[in-house]
């Protein structure tokens, strides 16, 4: 009987493992980073599409850090989705139905257009309008607002940026695991940079990223889990069924 609770126990991880690389087999649902992975700089970013904020960042910071640091090669830059509302939501599942290839050309652009379509009167319809100029067609953006493995990913990913990092505002760095407190003008970015760079600090960027854990997004302990718990039952009962009969015998 203990074989056969462990043959149990067997397979719900297994079916656990198989649901987990069926996550991340979706392109759409992974952290999206530019620069090298071994770069010694990892810079993470949580942001909201409607933060005037992080607007202002990637108009006015992000160019520099790209062009001096990404570009070069001494920083990676991940960026997160910490929605601040519906509309952020939106927009962050528009810029994940893109695909990695054009996601962050995605970003550039509702940073940049963001009093446009944050403040129209049909947010909805202008965010449509960018998708399709964006190549993709009306039908693809409707999917998307409803796509619910990739609106998981992002809730998520504010879940875990809350819990993991307490984030609690945007857009907030998260500079080598380490929470950096408000935004940096570019000297003072520049400095902070040069630092971790000339002392050859490294650190694994953090783990996560939107982490599937919502009903529908690949966690076995979330909607899931029910039918791994049924399965488990139904080999248990045949095992316990199979060692009576054979007793009997």
């Amino acid at each position: 009987m203990n074989y056969m609770l462990r043959l149990a126990a067997i397979l719900l991880f297994a079916l656990a493992g198989h649901q987990a690389q069926a996550q991340t087999a979706d392109p759409r649902l992974q952290d999206m980073a530019i620069g090298r992975a071994d770069a010694p700089v990892t810079i993470v970013e949580y942001a909201s599409l409607t933060c005037p904020h992080c607007a202002s960042f990637h108009a006015s910071v992000l160019p520099v850090l790209k062009s001096e640091y990404v570009d070069t090669g001494k920083v990676r830059l991940i960026f997160r989705d910490f929605p601040l509302d519906q509309l952020a939501l939106a927009g962050a599942a528009i810029a994940r139905c893109a695909g990695p290839e054009r996601y962050f050309s995605f970003l550039d652009v509702l940073f940049s257009q963001q009093r446009a379509w944050a403040t129209a009167s049909d947010p909805r319809a202008a965010l449509t309008q960018i998708a399709r100029l964006g190549g993709m067609s009306s039908e693809q953006v409707e999917a998307c607002f409803s796509d619910q493995p990739i609106n998981d990913y992002i809730l998520n990913s504010r879940l875990e940026g809350n819990q993991k990092f307490n984030v609690t505002s945007t857009p907030t760095l998260i500079v080598n695991g380490k929470n950096l407190p408000g935004v940096p003008n570019v000297d003072e970015f520049r400095k902070l940079l040069d630092d971790l760079v000339a002392s050859g600090a490294k650190s694994a960027a953090p783990a996560g990223g939107g982490l599937p854990q919502a009903a529908g997004s690949g966690d076995w302990l979330g909607g899931n889990a029910k039918t791994y718990i049924a399965i488990a039952i139904v080999v248990l009962l045949v095992a316990g069924i199979s060692i009576f009969l054979l007793r009997k015998r």
